[in-house]
């Protein structure tokens, strides 16, 4: 890329052609006050004006975020009329914001709050008519409430970025202006997905994740056996919600924290990771073997599952019938643990912390039971676990690394926990699949052709003489030419993987927020270097695991010698697969 010549407050700066303002403004180590997030071109549509800059070569004021440096270009920030006019921007966003900030969610986190302050906002400058209260808690898993919304638009862009969907957009006019689906429909009425990526990107309390947070103290107080588990990708992200540099790996703070807030018994998802392997890469070979629908589809990510029953009914059989792997987990705890500890499965109550906003919805499904127990009865983000361990007084920094627990369903592979990063899911199921095809393991374990995050990666092996087409996918924005070939008849694949969060569970709508105006020191760039950072903590602890293919856990091999019977036999069939519908009434 070409640098070219700038002048920030005077100094001289050379910085690539084709960044904006504020990201030459970020390099050169100067934080415009700004309500934009870290993705170049995304969420940016200057619509707030907070971040208004004096330019050469302009005609007023600009918005940095969406203004390109030029060469010769003079910044000036700090200016007497860009600080006013900054402030003045704040001053009307807080004049019809229903600003009851220590009820509001977002209390802490707010970046409206935190622009305010460094802007110099006054309170009560402008006086209206204030946004009136609607609030759509209609799904398990998003609330959305119109007075707290400042009409950024972000939510609108990263729907489209991220899914090429347009289930948020502007409704109405002039003051009346909402953001909301079409015909301000409750999300619970329009094909939304309830990933929470809008959630990630929003500035205030306007969209957040429902807690439940009160389920899990109601069952503690009612004398309930909880058990908890956790996702691989929450270890890559709660470090942050304690200040931790993004990607720092937590495994050991995790189960110590979640030790000490009270659970009767505290074990890792992985597990359950490996035991959606042995389901999915056996299903896979019969697929193969029997003559069955190919190319086969991953169905772990909830997101992508309400994708395919809104779009692609036609195409559901494509889908592996695997439940994910807290819904497997779940499931086991209420059965085989349940038996071994003499306890009754109406007596457990199952917790699940998940990267993960559509995992609150997915644990709801009517087919996510067995004999009239819920696999899994409440689902917590990564961000509702921070707050509940700072509720809890627990100095998470300074917690010692513990184990998950290990009995029964708490060793785990390396295969389980790279679960949590697009590609992971493919390569577990082809480290399985490659022994029972090869009778050998794969030697350099690792198949780095499905890793990285270009938005479809294409692979081919060989397996047992036969080639073996592969794709995976993130986004469903790359989904769905995939799926348009599926229905043409033309996929040239026989595994799929498809994850509906860009990059895969590291970047869920429950992770940590990673926001400018909340981690200033934070060393990002446009290039979106926090999943790989995430990624890197999972990749990380996949090499230090001792077992790194999901076949060889001995408590996986244990679960099918002394319950299960054979993978994808009729008591796994019971417990750890499920159905799919198009039935677009299927949230009411």
């Amino acid at each position: 890329m070409a640098l070219i010549n700038i002048k920030i407050e005077g100094q001289p700066y050379q910085v690539e052609a084709g960044l904006t303002i504020l990201e030459a403004a970020r390099t050169c180590g100067y934080d415009i006050p700004s309500l934009c997030t870290f993705n170049h071109g995304e969420c940016s549509t200057g619509s707030c004006r907070v971040c208004l800059v004096e330019a050469t070569g302009a005609r007023g004021l600009v918005a940095s975020c969406v203004y390109p440096v030029a060469e010769g270009m003079e910044i000036r920030i700090s200016s007497p009329k860009a600080v006013k006019a900054r402030r003045t921007s704040v001053e009307l966003l807080l004049s019809n914001h229903n600003k009851n900030c220590q009820q509001c969610p977002k209390n802490g986190k707010c970046e409206l709050l935190n622009v305010a302050k460094i802007t110099g906002a006054r309170e009560g400058v402008f006086q209206g008519v204030k946004t009136p209260v609607t609030v759509d808690q209609l799904t398990p898993s998003i609330v959305r409430d119109t007075s707290k919304c400042i009409l950024c638009g972000r939510c609108v862009a990263r729907c489209k970025a991220a899914h090429g969907e347009g289930i948020l957009g502007f409704e109405n006019r002039g003051f009346s202006t909402i953001v909301a689906p079409a015909g301000n429909k409750s999300f619970g009425d329009s094909p939304c997905l309830l990933c929470g990526q809008c959630v990630n990107v929003c500035p205030t309390g306007a969209l957040m994740e429902k807690s439940e947070i009160a389920k899990v103290d109601a069952a503690m107080a009612a004398g309930k056996h909880v058990v908890v588990q956790a996702a691989p990708a929450v270890r890559a992200s709660l470090g942050e919600e304690f200040g931790m540099p993004i990607g720092t790996p937590v495994t050991g703070k995790l189960a110590a924290a979640l030790r000490r807030l009270g659970f009767d018994k505290v074990y890792d998802t992985n597990f359950g990771a490996d035991l959606t392997i042995m389901e999915e890469a056996n299903e896979l070979l019969h697929r193969i073997k029997d003559g069955g629908t190919l190319p086969m589809l991953t169905s772990c990510s909830p997101g992508w599952v309400n994708y395919a029953e809104y779009y692609y009914g036609d195409c559901l059989d494509h889908l592996s019938s695997c439940k994910s792997p807290h819904e497997m987990e779940g499931a086991i705890i209420k059965s085989y643990y349940a038996e071994k500890n003499g306890i009754d499965p109406k007596d457990i109550f199952v917790v699940s912390i998940m990267p993960c906003t559509a995992k609150k919805f997915e644990k709801d499904r009517p087919v996510m039971e067995v004999n009239g127990l819920r696999d899994v009865d409440a689902v917590l983000t990564t961000r509702e676990l921070g707050d509940l361990i700072k509720r809890s007084g627990i100095n998470f920094n300074k917690l010692p690394d513990e184990e998950f627990d290990q009995d029964l369903v708490g060793t785990y592979s390396g295969a389980g926990v790279i679960f949590g990063v697009t590609g992971g899911v493919m390569e577990a199921a082809l480290r399985t699949a490659y022994a029972a095809l090869e009778g050998k393991e794969y030697g350099p374990i690792e198949f780095h052709e499905v890793r990285g995050f270009e938005g479809i990666k294409e692979a081919s092996l060989v397996l047992a003489g036969q080639e073996i087409k592969i794709a995976v996918a993130h986004g469903m924005k790359n989904a769905k030419p995939i799926m348009d070939d599926i229905r043409a008849g033309k996929s040239p694949y026989t595994f799929i993987e498809i994850m509906c969060c860009p990059g895969g569970c590291i970047n869920g709508g429950g992770q940590s927020y990673v926001k400018p105006a909340l981690l200033p020191n934070e060393e990002l760039n446009i290039l979106d270097t926090y999943k790989a950072k995430r990624a890197r903590a999972l990749y990380s602890e996949d090499e230090r695991q001792v077992i790194r293919q999901s076949h060889n856990n001995p408590q996986i091999q244990q679960l099918y010698a002394e319950f299960l019977g054979e993978p994808c036999g009729h008591k796994a069939h019971e417990l750890l697969h499920t159905t799919y519908n198009s039935d677009r009434e299927r949230y009411k």
